[in-house]
């Protein structure tokens, strides 16, 4: 059971790292990788309303991915998403990510390899990882015209859907130091962080959720 002051510290988190975005037409999406099947789903769910063409679906494993998906992320989107309706034709895997850094450029190779130039793209993503995946795609691909996306839905309800709410919390703590560390580092674009924000992250750390921090970024 989670008290009150850590669902308060993590919806404080959660709502920090999701950008509002109003969803629009875009030459291509790019769903992140993860442990969310969710990002497939929403992705499906987008093409279907027309806003994108194509769909690159990038990522190897991670540690938290590697037993729900042991044939890749990108696998297991795709599969998804042509579960859903997507016609295959309409996706592309990108099977070598290990990082978001790499998503976007081992993504953009892929694309220019096929000769695809795209000018816009919707990156579809967990709901707590907008921010840094906006962050990141700035930084390593700076013409591309962004827009981010998530499927819409409380906190309450994430932790519900993935089934673990130490993963979610733990999650929600690491990507939100990588905010700055990445960006100290140069792998992503600074972001601003309000003191609400800082002191709910700190507390949450203070109750242990640390599994995901990072000691000295390596990676994007």
């Amino acid at each position: 059971m989670i008290s009150d002051q850590l669902l308060s510290d993590a919806q404080t988190l959660w709502d920090y790292h999701q950008l509002g975005h109003t969803p629009r037409r875009t030459d291509i999406a790019i769903g992140l990788g993860s442990h969310d099947i969710g990002v497939a789903e929403h992705a499906a769910n987008l093409y279907h309303q027309g806003m994108f063409p194509l769909v690159v679906f990038t990522g190897a494993n991670a540690p938290t991915t590697v037993k729900r998906f042991p044939r890749g992320e990108a696998v297991h989107f795709t599969e998804r998403a042509v579960e859903l309706g997507v016609p295959v034709e309409s996706v592309l895997q990108e099977n070598g990510a290990t990082n978001t850094g790499e998503n976007f450029t081992l993504t953009r190779n892929l694309l220019e390899s096929k000769g695809i130039f795209a000018r816009t793209a919707t990156i579809i993503s967990r709901p707590y990882q907008q921010r840094r995946a906006y962050a990141t795609a700035r930084k390593i691909w700076p013409e591309l015209d962004l827009t981010c996306s998530s499927h819409a839905q409380s906190l309450e309800e994430y932790i519900a859907a993935i089934g673990d709410s130490a993963i979610v919390l733990n999650m929600l703590v690491g990507d939100t130091q990588r905010i700055w560390v990445y960006a100290d580092a140069n792998f992503a674009m600074p972001q601003k962080i309000d003191p609400n924000t800082y002191a709910a992250y700190i507390r949450l750390v203070e109750e242990g959720f640390t599994n995901r921090l990072v000691d000295s970024p390596h990676t994007a």
